[in-house]
């Protein structure tokens, strides 16, 4: 997805620890007509796969999956990180670790909304060692509903997380693939496969 590539290229400011910062355009400010073509690009990959539900988790997977349900036509569910009053203990739960924040997450989803006869597509703004997507993931399994695909806006293809979740067999469509952050520049997964 150039668009994507080229903002990210633009925008994106590398920190230390391999931590890439996209704030200025998709988990702060917003950029909602890249949000839109992310949607529509993510409901082309998957529109043969009988999504009845998307799933992402709070806060920045939400404007995504907002866009894809959008132009899909189906209902959009998003994991809570911090559990109100009002979700009583009929919730899937799991726990996530969050790489970027050094924190760990109890999720949450009401059993209120996820079905065993959903198909869901989980989607999330970022892939680096894959515990949000694995944590989305057991909430779907423990509903006993079907995983239509993971899709993902920006993986880091040089962490763990994309070879965690096609191991155990899951679809995995990410826009963009990052193979590298060395020296404060990005490097996209086909720039780096050129190169060797």
């Amino acid at each position: 997805m150039q668009l994507l590539l080229e903002k990210i290229r633009q925008q994106g400011i590398v920190l230390p620890n391999n931590v890439l910062k996209v704030d200025s355009f998709i988990n702060h400010q917003m950029d909602p007509q890249l949000m839109k073509e992310i949607g529509k690009e993510f409901a082309r990959r998957f529109q043969n796969e009988g999504v009845t539900k998307i799933l992402t988790i709070e806060s920045s997977g939400i404007a995504p999956a907002i866009m894809t349900a959008l132009v899909m036509n189906v209902p959009v569910i998003f994991a809570k990180k911090r559990k109100p009053l009002t979700l009583t203990e009929h919730a899937y739960t799991s726990s996530v670790y969050s790489y970027t924040k050094q924190e760990t997450n109890i999720i949450s989803v009401s059993k209120d909304y996820l079905k065993s006869n959903d198909t869901v597509l989980i989607i999330d703004d970022f892939l680096a060692n894959g515990e949000a997507a694995l944590g989305l993931i057991n909430i779907v399994n423990e509903a006993q509903a079907k995983v239509a695909g993971i899709g993902i806006v920006i993986e880091k293809s040089f962490q763990e997380g994309a070879k965690k979740i096609t191991n155990k067999g899951y679809r995995l469509e990410s826009l963009a693939r990052i193979a590298s952050l060395e020296n404060g520049t990005v490097t996209f997964y086909h720039e780096h496969s050129l190169k060797v």
